[in-house]
């Protein structure tokens, strides 16, 4: 099979990897264009792209699909089937139809429970015990398409996004090459969404950093890890911005302000809105580097009873 495959970010890799490795031609692979990155402003290549030029394949990078200009391409590499995997680009109707088999979608949830941009983010922040990957036959809409295939994994207490991209992103090259077996053999059995259990989540923002201590300390420790690592996650301590890159919940619990310093000896325990504590594990003050709170604390005296803000 002729498969094109539309891709950006590191998450997509191991998709691209899968493909070129298969019996199916990969014909011709399309990212987002390069960008400006660092003071110097030097062009980065999509970790799609680096990928891609290791194999000779032919790279697009188009601004756009729209207007005619993704279907001229596609009449030159003529593909079977369209795959994509976090490519970051609205695909048009014209392009959704061109191929023969149309175009799959792996994405990192398990539909139709988060669409859009930051599925893993929120499966994390809200505390969720699984998550997966989800092949679907796209449509005009963001998400929406027949189910194909979907596969299943746990999400661990102190699991961050990144670790369940990690995860995810081999599971997503099982899950694309199982959907392409089963539709060559004519097995697939697409299932309709239903759209009353779906949930739209779009890019993230600096603006969810700032830490809720009124909140509990279940979802002060989800929104840690699932923020990580960016965002990312932050406090204000004695008025410089504390970074919170790692916390686990405790076992401690008290009748303190939330915020409040309740054990600095040691470790660094914080009260939360419902009474629980949790533990915070690695930090980084303004201006400073990252550091075990073990070692943070014994170079910068917080004592007990201080709030954290």
């Amino acid at each position: 099979m002729k498969i094109a495959f539309m891709g950006t970010p590191d998450f997509s890799v191991n998709c691209l990897k899968a493909l070129v490795e298969s019996k199916h031609e990969v014909v011709g692979v399309f990212c987002q264009p390069d960008k400006p990155v660092g003071r110097k402003q030097e062009l980065k290549f999509p970790d799609v792209k680096v990928e891609a030029l290791k194999h000779n394949l032919k790279v697009f990078q188009p601004v756009s699909l729209r207007n005619g200009s993704g279907i001229e391409i596609l009449k030159e590499i003529n593909p079977d089937l369209i795959v994509v995997v976090a490519y970051g680009k609205i695909l048009p109707k014209d392009v959704l139809d061109f191929p023969k088999y149309g175009c799959i979608n792996i994405h990192a949830s398990i539909l139709p429970k988060y669409r859009g941009a930051s599925p893993i983010h929120w499966a994390v922040i809200n505390g969720d015990k699984e998550t997966g990957v989800t092949a679907q036959q796209m449509n005009e809409g963001v998400d929406t398409g027949d189910i194909l295939h979907t596969k299943r994994l746990s999400i661990g207490e102190n699991d961050t996004t990144e670790e369940m991209y990690e995860k995810l992103s081999p599971l997503g090259a099982e899950v694309l090459m199982e959907t392409i077996e089963m539709l060559e053999n004519g097995e697939l059995k697409p299932i309709k969404q239903n759209d009353a259990d779906a949930t739209h989540v779009g890019l993230l923002t600096k603006e969810l950093s700032a830490i809720d201590w009124n909140d509990s300390a279940f979802n002060i420790h989800n929104k840690i890890r699932g923020l990580y690592s960016w965002p990312g996650t932050h406090a204000v301590l004695n008025g410089k911005i504390l970074k919170i890159h790692s916390a686990v919940l405790s076992d401690k619990k008290g009748n303190n302000i939330p915020g409040e310093v309740v054990d600095s000896n040691g470790k660094l325990l914080i009260s939360c809105g419902d009474n629980n504590c949790i533990e915070l594990k690695v930090v980084q003050l303004e201006g400073k580097k990252r550091m075990e709170t073990s070692q943070f604390i014994n170079g910068y005296k917080i004592e007990k009873g201080t709030v954290l803000h």
